[in-house]
């Protein structure tokens, strides 16, 4: 079978100065393609019994239970558990090398750069010296404070901008929900009104819709528009999945979804450069494949299109937001390639989001910013965005701001 190559084509050789994006193949062994997802199902006796090695009746039956000075029992199994699980770790990892990677380019729907890549030290020198250092990435993070109050809840959202010449900019924005804005008027009703919304429940639902909105779509939204509007680095980098659920949902708001796919075609459609890359685990399936990695080897692996529409099944969109989902489903996620990568063998992979234009340019800046902190492997500059935040939009800066508000409001005590 002929090796996939890690070369660039033609057209895309001068994006990041030359050659530094000259990636070696990772030489694979003849074979098949063996395995597939495992769909999500309900936790029945078996697959309880499966995944944790003992029947739920006995783990419900507190005589199965040790006691708690019995710590020595505890140790012993915990210990047997971790080798036997290292020792399979092992085994799948020579298999996932040996079967999976020479055929990743066999999968159906995907990519035209799908396979497994090893990056040479030098390159990631070049990528250090050439577009790291001088300022041709810039990194965006956010952060999400609030209070929740009897009267008053206040959610501030805070997003921030660095790349390695220095902090490109901050931006804030507060929302304050309250559970009615009566103008002066009937007090007796205002009061009515209030507590018969809480006693049936209205108001904690809506809270918790509101909250939701706030605190993760709206930051979510943020910044990906700060990327878009307000970053000047030819590269622009993100925290998480590029198309979060919480964009393609909207959390409820139409008016957020459909901004949503408006910024998000910009920057997958036009300007087509651009690295995310998520903090959590991702899908088992990317984790296996990243966990078979050596160091310095990143694997592309599939495109966007098939996560946008497990997100998109079994949720129900008025027509016209359909209609605009699947059009944009169908434009965007062909455009954005998933891949896992590794940088350290004392760091875990990661799963990265690239332009299908340029995923070996995206793959090498985010491994190169990863490099920086191996035994971490994750982005600096993605450290240095979410420090920057933590720091400038504490938490005890608002709640010192909302205490101080309601001390001059004339209440001693605040309902903090």
């Amino acid at each position: 079978m002929a090796q996939r190559k890690g070369e660039l084509p033609a057209s895309s050789a001068g994006v990041l100065d030359g050659d530094i994006v000259h990636v070696e193949p990772v030489e694979p062994d003849e074979s098949t393609l063996a395995g597939a997802d495992v769909p999500l199902g309900a936790v029945t006796a078996q697959a309880y019994a499966d995944a944790f090695g003992e029947d739920v009746n006995a783990t419900l039956n507190l005589d199965t239970w040790s006691t708690g000075f019995d710590l020595g029992a505890l140790y012993e199994r915990l210990e047997r558990e971790v080798r036997d699980a290292v020792e399979q770790e092992r085994r799948t990892r020579r298999q996932v090398r040996e079967l999976v990677f020479p055929r990743l380019a066999e999968r159906p729907g995907a990519p035209a750069s799908a396979g497994v890549y090893k990056v040479p030290l030098d390159r990631l020198e070049m990528c250090h010296k050439k577009v790291l250092f001088p300022g041709r990435v810039e990194a965006c993070d956010g952060i999400t404070v609030a209070h929740e109050g009897l009267s008053l809840d206040v959610v501030e959202v805070g997003v921030c901008l660095v790349s390695y010449r220095g902090d490109q900019g901050s931006w804030v924005h507060r929302l304050f929900r309250r559970d009615l804005r009566f103008r002066p008027g009937d007090a007796v009703q205002e009061a009515m009104t209030l507590l018969e919304r809480r006693l049936s429940g209205e108001s904690d639902a809506l809270q918790r819709g509101l909250s939701d909105l706030a605190r993760r779509g709206i930051m979510a939204f943020a910044e990906r528009a700060i990327l878009v509007d307000r970053s000047t680095a030819e590269w622009r980098m993100g925290h998480g999945p590029v198309i979060p659920v919480e964009l393609l949902t909207g959390c409820g708001s139409p008016e957020l979804l459909e901004r949503s796919l408006e910024y998000l075609s910009r920057l997958c459609l036009d300007h087509k450069k651009f690295v995310f890359v998520p903090s959590g685990g991702g899908m088992r399936f990317l984790s296996t494949i990243g966990d078979a990695l050596a160091p310095m080897e990143y694997a592309i692996v599939d495109t966007a299109e098939g996560q946008i529409e497990r997100i998109l099944r079994g949720r129900r969109y008025p027509r016209r937001q359909r209609v605009m989902l699947e059009d944009f489903a169908a434009q965007v996620g062909p455009a954005i390639v998933i891949g896992v990568y590794r940088v350290s063998r004392y760091s875990r992979s990661r799963v990265f989001y690239a332009p299908a234009s340029h995923p070996h340019e995206a793959a090498l800046i985010a491994m190169a910013d990863s490099s920086l902190q191996e035994h971490k492997g994750f982005p600096t500059l993605l450290d240095i965005a979410s420090n920057i935040c933590r720091t400038t939009f504490a938490s005890e800066v608002l709640l010192d701001s909302i205490r101080m508000a309601y001390f001059g409001a004339g209440e001693i005590t605040w309902p903090g």
